[in-house]
Order: C-alpha cells, then structure tokens, then sequence
C-alpha cells in the first residue's frame, strides 16, 4: 500500500518535470498547459507527501511502542521471577531460624528428642491432630509427647513405618497431667471444641487465678515435667462439684506448626546422681529432687 503512494506520486513528479523543460519557444501551448498542470499537480503531492510524512510517523511510534511493550513485559517476567526468589529465599531463611531454634532446644534437653516436620493435619473436624514424617524406622512409638521450643503439643497416637499421627492438646479427646506452676496444683488437662484446653479436677480451696501458667506434670502421658502448656484465663466454680476446671489459652500455635521434637525418653537417663544415702550427707534436698524431676 505504502508502495503504490510512493509510485503514484514519483510517476505524477517525472510528468511535472518532463512538462516543466521542454523549451518554452518550441511550444508555447503545451508549456503553458505544462505549467497548469504543474500547479494543479503540487497540491495533491504536498499531500500525498504528508500522508506519507504522517505514515511513516505512526510507523515509527507503533515500532517504538511495540520494542517499549515486549521491553516492559520482558521486565515484568524478570521481577516476577526476582520476587519469587526472593520468596523463596525468605520462606527457607524463616526455615533456617525456625531449625536452628529447635536444635539449640534439643541440645539444652537433658532427654531424648527426635526432630519431625509436619508433613499434613487432619482434614475433618473430627479430630485435632497432625501427621509428621517419622515413623517406627525412627524409633517413634505410640504414647510418646511432641513439642516445640514454646511448649507442649501432643502426644503419638497413631505410627506407620514412616510417619506417625499426633493428636494435640486441643483435641477432646486428649488428656495429659497438668500443674498450675504457681499452687502447684495437679489436675488434667483435656481439649475443647473452641480449640483450647480445659484442667480439671483442681482442688476446690485452691487459689489458683487467671494468668496463671499451667505446665505438664511429668506424671503420665509421655511429657517430662516443666513444659508450658499455657495461661489460665477463666475460673469455672460449679454449686454441688468437689472440684474447679479453668480455662486454658495454649502456649503454642497449632495453626502453625511446621517442626516439631517428639519426646523419645522423657526422663534424663545419665549422670543423675544417686538416691542411695551418701555417709555424712544423707540424701538429696527437695529442691534438689525438684530439679532432678
């Protein structure tokens, strides 16, 4: 199309010029006619000219917009893939300091411990548990406790080969030993529908008050004593019952949990000192089996 125009207007310009150097004295007529011609014939060429001066303007801007364009999605694909770096660069950085924490954790444990990821949880409603990716090749058993640096989370209820099911501390049907760390009082502590705990069986005269830390007793369910399990934030006391229950707000987040430690020995086995009366000292002090416990 462009081509043609440019023919068109090169053929109506050879014609001008032809018209335009014959001799004047030779034929007057046609020199004039030529002359007419000529004026008639600028016109549309100024504009053909411009037509094409304006053609090749717009073909121009669209090139430059067209390289500007592929410019900016090219640039567009090179920060998506720099965020995505960079995602991933923070997901593992958090990675790192969440394992780092846990094993500076179970370097400081005077027992057992055994580091798992979280690798599912439980679809229904049904239950509150999750599966990591330690199982019997490991060593896990069934009845063993789970943690993490803030403090308990459940205990094994369920092993495979290669992965073991955690029912944690939220759940109904749960029960581990509690002590309320300030009257040193014992009850158990079960889970509750609204994802929070419940200890019950505390002593109907106990002083215990919301705020208070609420830690596992070591008595029963896998858990050495001393591990949070979380602050009392409401007193229940019942007409005709022998007993108070409190309410519990969980240490840990069990809607984040991504590594855990499972308790393989929950009592220290090595260097404790014996309990066989020493001559001339007698045996150890009760702070001293306190801290032993």
């Amino acid at each position: 199309m462009v081509g043609a125009k440019r023919a068109f207007v090169l053929l109506l310009a050879v014609l001008a010029a032809a018209l335009l150097i014959l001799p004047e004295a030779s034929d007057g007529p046609l020199q004039t006619i030529g002359r007419g011609l000529v004026t008639m014939a600028s016109h549309p060429l100024r504009a053909l000219d411009s037509v094409n001066q304006g053609i090749d303007s717009i073909w121009s801007r669209y090139i430059a917009l067209r390289y500007v364009g592929e410019e900016n999605l090219s640039l567009r694909r090179e920060i998506a893939s720099l965020q995505e770096e960079a995602s991933r660069l923070r997901e593992k950085a958090a990675a790192s300091d969440r394992l780092r924490e846990l094993l500076n954790l179970k370097e400081e444990l005077p027992y057992s411990t055994l580091a798992a990821r979280v690798i599912a949880r439980d679809p229904t409603n049904w239950y509150r548990s999750i599966v990591i990716n330690k199982g019997q090749d490991d060593g896990i058993t069934v009845d063993m406790g789970v943690m993490t640096p803030t403090g308990a989370v459940g205990r094994v209820v369920k092993v495979q080969r290669q992965l073991a099911v955690v029912l944690l501390l939220i759940d109904r049907n749960n029960a581990v030993t509690g002590l309320v760390q300030r009257t040193r009082d014992e009850g158990i502590v079960e889970g509750t529908e609204k994802g929070l705990a419940w200890i019950k069986y505390l002593p109907l005269l106990s002083n215990v008050k919301v705020g208070d830390i609420v830690i596992t007793s070591g008595m029963a369910g896998g858990f050495p004593r001393g591990l949070p399990i979380g602050r009392i934030t409401r007193i229940e006391r019942r007409e005709a019952e022998l007993f108070l229950s409190a309410e519990i707000q969980p240490e840990t987040d069990f809607g984040r949990l991504e590594e855990v430690l499972v308790i393989t020995s929950p009592r220290e086995t090595t260097n404790l000192p014996s309990l066989v009366p020493v001559p001339g000292h007698g045996l150890p002090s009760a702070k001293r089996l306190e801290e032993i416990r």
